[in-house]
This record gives C-alpha cells, structure tokens and sequence, in this order.
C-alpha cells in the first residue's frame, strides 16, 4: 500500500511538471523533489501546490517540489521509474499547456482567504529572488547544492553515532561498539572526498578528479610532508581544504582542455590537474584551510561559552531573516566542520529555535482569527510539518504575507536560542551529529558532554520556550485591529472550507 501511494503522488506529479519530455534530471534532497526542467510554461503551478501529498513549491535553478522527510526519499524512484517507462515506450510529448487566463476580479469581501494570504507570499518571494540573484548569492547556492546530497549519510551516521555513545555509557553490548563506531565514523573519514566529488560536479569539473584531489587531504602519508616548517596531519583543512582544492581542480582542467591538443588530452590533463592542485592543497591549502577551520570551531565554542544567552538571542532571532536572503546557506560547510572537528555542530539546535518560534506563531494566528475557516485550515494542514522542522508552508503561507507574526515568530526563535545559549553558558554543551533536521526530528541527532538527558531537556525546554514566546508575541502584538478586523471573517461562508493547497509557498534553500 505505501509503495502504490508514493507511486501515485508520483504519477499525480508527473504530468504537471511537463511530462517525461520535459524532465532533464531528477534528484532530491531532505524534503524536495528537485527537477530540472526543459520549459518552466509547461509547468501547471497551482495544480501542483493543490495536491494533498506536496507542502509547497519553489522555483529556483531546477524545480523543487517539497514533500517533506521520508516521503521525498520515497516518492523520487517512483517518479524516475515513471519517468524511465514513459521514455521506453516512446510516448508522444505532452502537448504544451497554454497560458491559464487571469482570473476575473473577484467582488470586494470583508475577509481575506489562504489563498490570497499565498498570493502576497508569492509577490514576496518573487522580490526577494530578484534581490538575491546577486553573484555572491548564487555562488553560495551552488555551495549548499555540494553539500546537500551529503545529508542523508550525515543523518544516517549521526543517529548511529548516538546510538553507539549511549550503549558505551550504558555498557551495554561492548562487542558491538566497536563495529558501530567503526559504522559511524567511516563516511565522517572521507567526507572530504565527497566534498571534493560533489565540487567538481558542480562547478563543471571531471569529478572523479576532484575526488582524487580533496583525497590527498586524508591520505595519512602527508603526515610525512613539511609545509611552513611543521608537518601536515590527515585531515588537515577538512571539508573547507577539500571544497577549495576541488574548486582549485576545476581551473585548472578547464585551462588544460583549452591548450593541450586532443591526442594527448586524455593523458595530460588529468596528470596535470592532480598534479598542479595536489602540490598547491599540500604546500598552502591544507595549511590555510586547516586555520580556518580550527578559528571556526575556536570560535563558534567561544561565542557559547562566554556570550551564551545573547548570543542564542541573535542566532536564534535572526535566522529566519538569513532564509529569507539566502544567506543561511554559508552555514552549511560551517555545520560540516564543526561535526568534523567535535562530532556535532553546536549552532543547529540554537538556529532551530527559530522554527519554533515560528509553529508558535502559526498557531496565536489561528486561535486569533477564528472566523477564517480559510487560514485555519492552512495552519493545521501545515502545522505537522512545521513541528517535525519543516517550515517553509507556515513562513510563505501564512507569516510573511502577514507582516507583524513574522516579526513575532523571529521574537520566539530569539527567545528559544538565548535558553539553549543560556545552558550552554553553564556547562550543557550539546549539538547535533547531522545538518538537515530541526524540530522534533532532530532528537535522534542530539549529542553532548553533559550526557543525554540533560541535552534532551534543554533542546525541549527551548522548543518549549520557542513555541511559548512565539504564541504570546503573536496573540497579543502580532495583530492590529485593522487586521483583525480584513482578516478574523469568513471570505465565502457560502463555499464552505476552501482548500489550504494554494497556500502553501515555501522559502527556498
């Protein structure tokens, strides 16, 4: 029965998107469905906000459709496969969708429905995709799509990971330890060169090459090499000195395939890419990269300690806004090197406050408005998602378009982050093992040295806080009587609950 559901919504997706002729690949990460597309027209956009299995949509370099975790991993082979059947029995293109006409003005009403609240959300997102199309934005987009299809075996890793510290506390099943951690920390050993794969892939390279490259970082030979009168460790640099030395790869392949004849380009750009970039990773990159990271750490344990409140205050508070610019993704390969350096990143359970902050938003909104049977049923249709980390439906559909609950959610997942801040001040460090989950669903991931149960209790307490604060901002400021007074109506008491479908508009990765 699952696999014919999964099969379905694939099938329900398919000829929205264009049809098999209009698929050029099909990828996906935690959540999304990520399509590239032959032509974005042909696309039937509120058809497929409007299917019960998809939480949103977003329209970036490929067509990203938002599933949510489990499903998506589910749903892609059933989509590739049909796909794959479509192309072998040679079936005609799908004949190109004409443009839907406007629809016609609809008469003035006193309320305002979901999906005019989305159509608000979409004007937004628009904007602010224009703003973002600047080089350093998508520079740092191309960055995330390295490290995205990481996640899964981070995930996969972490909870092992976990798994295998509490049977150690535990001293349970000592036999099995060491398997496990051997199970765990193999993927973590060579991250570097999946680093290093994925950046050549992505910027246009051979990435077997940037593979070979980044693998120099982890070799444990270089441990016999002097650079800047001290010798290299394995390891040095982590995923910062694989991401640079793959990008380093890159140039030069690409300088290569330009001059070397094409009789000897199969010999002679390879040598000189692995050559040329693995005496520069060994002789500076590694060296440089290595500072880097360990600066990032040294940082990131000093911010906590010392600031920890305030600084749980700003994180918290101000990652929502960075989602909206585009800027959350510089995060990505800190989050990588912090789990390389201590074995879990230190900022993801502080920055997932901010989701909190946000479910408690969603739900002041709609104890507050409960006439609009329209934005309730948004709210609740996307509120299981929202506790699990999923977002971005409650942030497009609902948060955003209305202006002042945006604000008050930022105020809730400022309020949950000084409360992890706060314990981290006093000597509960904890973080998560894994980057891609947040909310409930990053209680697997959790690890820390003042042991599990007081990781779990603070990480709950400041969703706890998160949510709390969120709601009472919300109820009490997130609204003026003007608003209460367009919005807390039935738009079409005559046409019964309308579908929370359209609403659902989610912020882009």
């Amino acid at each position: 029965m699952p696999t014919d559901k999964n099969r379905a919504t694939a099938a329900a997706i398919l000829p929205l998107v264009g049809g098999p002729d209009n698929i050029t690949s099909v990828a996906h990460c935690m959540t999304r469905l990520r399509i590239a597309l032959r032509d974005r027209s042909l696309v039937r956009h509120e058809e497929l906000k409007a299917l019960p299995a998809v939480l949103g949509v977003v329209e970036d370099d490929t067509y990203q459709i938002v599933l949510g975790p489990g499903t998506v991993a589910r749903v892609t082979p059933e989509f590739e496969t049909l796909v794959a059947e479509a192309r072998t029995q040679a079936a005609p293109a799908p004949a190109t969708a004409p443009a839907a006409a406007p629809e016609p003005a609809a008469a003035p009403h006193p309320g305002v429905t979901a999906a005019e609240l989305a159509d608000r959300g979409t004007a937004l997102k628009d904007a602010r995709k224009a703003r973002n199309a600047t080089p350093f934005k998508l520079f740092l987009r191309r960055v995330a799509n390295i490290f995205v299809p990481l996640i899964p075996a981070l995930i996969g890793c972490g909870i092992i990971a976990g798994l295998n510290g509490m049977l150690t506390n535990l001293g349970w099943l000592p036999a099995l330890v060491p398997a496990l951690a051997a199970i765990s920390s193999g993927f973590m050993s060579l991250i570097a060169v999946f680093v290093g794969h994925n950046t050549a892939k992505e910027f246009g390279g051979t990435p077997v090459l940037g593979g070979a490259v980044a693998a120099i970082i982890v070799f444990p030979g270089v441990a016999k090499i002097d650079a800047f009168g001290q010798h290299l460790s394995p390891g040095q640099g982590g995923v910062l000195g694989a991401l640079a030395a793959a990008l380093l790869a890159v140039q030069v392949e690409k300088w290569c395939r330009k001059r070397v004849p094409e009789a000897l380009d199969v010999l002679v750009t390879p040598t000189l890419t692995v050559l040329v970039s693995g005496l520069v990773t060994l002789f500076g990159l590694m060296f440089l990269a290595g500072s880097v990271s360990t600066a990032i750490g040294t940082s990131a344990t000093w911010l906590l300690s010392t600031g920890g409140a305030f600084a749980g205050l700003v994180l918290g508070g101000l990652f929502l806004p960075l989602v909206m610019l585009g800027l959350h993704q510089a995060l990505i390969p800190i989050h990588t090197t912090l789990i390389e350096q201590t074995g879990y990143t230190v900022l993801l359970p502080i920055l997932a406050m901010a989701g909190a902050g946000q479910v408690g938003a969603a739900i002041a909104v709609y104890f507050r408005l409960p006439r609009n049977r329209s934005l309730r049923t948004t709210i609740k249709s996307a509120l299981p998602a929202g506790f699990l980390g999923v977002g971005e439906p409650l942030i497009y559909g609902i948060s955003l378009p209305l202006g002042r609950p945006f604000v008050t959610a930022c105020v809730g997942g400022a309020a949950g982050g000084a409360f992890v801040g706060l314990f981290n001040q006093l000597g509960v460090g904890f973080g998560s093992t894994a980057i891609g989950p947040s909310g409930w669903a990053l209680f697997p991931l959790l690890d820390g040295r003042a042991g599990m149960g007081a990781t779990v209790a603070v990480y709950a307490g400041g969703l706890a806080v998160g949510y709390l604060t969120g709601f009472a901002a919300t109820y009490f400021f997130g609204f003026t009587r003007q608003m209460l007074a367009e919005l807390d109506t039935d738009p079409d008491p005559a046409a019964g609950t309308p579908a929370a479908g359209p609403a659902k508009q989610p912020v882009p990765a």
